[in-house]
């Protein structure tokens, strides 16, 4: 094994994370991540079709492996959002998840730690104690309900580009989410929903060869509601990040 940690100590010195650069290019891109928050309660607005456009179109010129662009993307609006989500709800009640892409089959160590700090803080900014199951369970369900959301984009790949088809996916999503932020647009990436692939694929007419990856909620916050005043943290950048330079 490489010894890295004088090259870790480098490293702390060159990305000194969690202090804002003064000017740069860069540093509209860096306050775009540093701001961007997950939204679980919304408006009712409608986002204009232009700003989804544009949304869009952004997110469209994620790279991808060999350019192949697997993503597609079945996007909601109006009522038709609503009754998407009273079907999801309504099938959830009575069936299992089946899921497209393997879950993880269990968290560990640091992963479990940063899992449930989260889990902790989203309800705490709630007010649901830790025992109180039943408040728990509530607050999960929304997720079939996009939160309230207007609109949501479900997040398909190519079935026969397995794993990589799944991580360009992933990229697009990013990008879609910070797209939609630097539009003054809230959203949340939701892998609840994909739970129920089967379900999504015959509600909305999905072809057999695509793969349901996550589905994007968006709208406007609603900026009152105490669930949309907690963030999440990020760990340091030198817990994800190993320099080998020899």
């Amino acid at each position: 094994m490489p010894d890295t940690s004088r090259s870790q100590e480098r490293l702390a010195d060159a990305l000194p994370l969690g202090r804002p650069q003064e000017a740069g290019p860069s540093v509209g891109f860096r306050r775009l991540l540093l701001e961007r928050w997950s939204c679980r309660a919304y408006l009712p607005d409608q986002v204009p079709d232009d700003v989804i456009a544009e949304m869009f179109a952004t997110a469209q010129r994620t790279a991808s492996w060999c350019n192949t662009q697997p993503w597609q993307v079945y996007l909601t609006k109006g009522e038709a959002t609503r009754g998407f989500a009273v079907s999801l709800a309504e099938h959830a009640r009575t069936h299992q998840p089946v899921p497209d892409l393997t879950v993880p089959g269990e968290y560990r160590g640091v992963y479990q730690e940063r899992r449930r700090g989260a889990g902790l803080a989203l309800y705490a900014s709630l007010g649901i104690g830790r025992e109180d199951r039943e408040a728990r369970e509530k607050q999960q369900l929304k997720n079939l309900d996009f939160f309230g959301a207007p609109h949501v984009a479900v997040i398909t790949t190519d079935r026969d580009q397995g794993v990589y088809g799944a991580v360009d996916c992933g990229a697009y999503v990013a990008n879609l989410v910070n797209a939609a932020s630097s539009l003054g647009v809230a959203s949340l990436a939701q892998a609840a929903v994909a739970m129920y692939s089967d379900h999504v694929r015959e509600y909305l007419r999905i072809p057999p060869d695509r793969l349901v990856v996550c589905v994007v909620s968006f709208g406007y916050a609603d900026t009152t509601h105490p669930v949309n005043r907690f963030r999440t943290t990020r760990a340091d950048v030198r817990d994800a990040v190993t320099v080998v330079d020899r």
